[in-house]
């Protein structure tokens, strides 16, 4: 946390300079906080620069000529980083560039985060030039799942595409996380996000991860389901009936459901698996006076809450 506090104080101390100069010192010590690796020095062969500052592009215009550019930062398979300094005008990197330029001076941007209008149509606008320079890249390269945007010392946005068509790139994760503020920086959570877009962006697909999370839970209610059909008595009959079993299971995933949509207070049912952990005799109990107070409405002693009436047959 040293490390951080000491990135945050020098970088929000800085007032003006030289976005040129600035940005790739800015973002080589980020990646030191995030624990990933640096850029590598770029090759006079522009298909083997894979990671790194200044990446040559090639546009071609609708009348087809051609114009020069660099992207700031670019990595293969991840992201396309546009970078900007809200604290002074700054100077177009390339001709291409100098045609999305503000047409007006920006406010000077406060350090809390109520902004300018002149500063977010900077950030759009080179928000636009990120997503121009993803276009401009080989169709060999594919199209990075992120585009960044840096405002150098202030914050990082991200828009992410999973899909590898480049059509619909949106704030990722959400409209109230995707911006990245400095201090933002002190949360592990956004550390190891913005760690995984340098490393393994495609981890962060939300389809991926909702995959992964219904096949995990598949796999366990698969198991808890055949312990129970497993179970004999002395004489080898079967103690649960499979049809009760099934509708034993169904309940449980909707009232994890209902949970996680907060129909019934957060984390409330998990809080009753942990008691019941402790103490498996009340397990039965529990779950039936839960599942019939869904059922009637009504005041649940298992949760502790008052819940509304679910038309479900629970």
């Amino acid at each position: 946390m040293t490390n951080i506090e000491a990135f945050i104080r020098r970088w929000t101390a800085r007032e003006g300079g030289q976005e040129r100069a600035n940005y790739a010192l800015f973002l080589t010590e980020l990646c030191a906080i995030l624990d990933v690796p640096t850029p590598e020095p770029a090759s006079h062969h522009t298909e083997r620069n894979s990671y790194v500052f200044e990446r040559a592009v090639t546009f071609r215009e609708p009348d087809c000529s051609t114009a020069r550019g660099r992207i700031d930062l670019y990595k293969r398979g991840c992201f396309v980083l546009e970078a900007k300094q809200s604290r002074q005008a700054g100077g177009a990197k390339a001709a291409h560039d100098a045609e999305t330029a503000t047409l007006f001076p920006l406010e000077k941007p406060s350090r809390g985060r109520r902004e300018s209008r002149g500063w977010d149509v900077l950030m759009m606008n080179a928000r636009q030039q990120a997503e121009d320079y993803a276009k401009a890249l080989p169709a060999s390269e594919g199209w990075p799942p992120f585009l960044i945007v840096c405002d150098v010392g202030r914050c990082l946005e991200f828009y992410a595409d999973f899909s590898g068509q480049g059509k619909n790139y949106a704030q990722f994760p959400d409209r109230q996380g995707f911006r990245v503020f400095i201090e933002d920086l002190r949360s592990d959570e956004v550390r190891e996000r913005l760690h995984l877009v340098w490393t393994d962006p495609h981890s962060l697909d939300p389809t991926k991860r909702a995959a992964k999370v219904t096949s995990d839970i598949a796999s366990r209610l698969a198991k808890v389901s055949k312990f129970l059909e497993d179970q004999r008595t002395p004489d080898g009959k079967v103690v649960h009936d499979p049809q009760k079993i099934a509708f034993f299971l169904m309940r449980c995933l909707f009232t994890m459901f209902a949970e996680d949509v907060e129909l019934i207070p957060k984390d409330s049912f998990k809080s009753v698996l942990g008691r019941c952990k402790q103490k498996p005799e009340l397990f039965s109990r529990l779950l039936e006076q839960l599942w019939i107070a869904m059922d009637t409405g009504g005041f649940a002693y298992a949760i502790e809450a008052t819940v509304r009436r679910f038309n479900g047959y629970l």
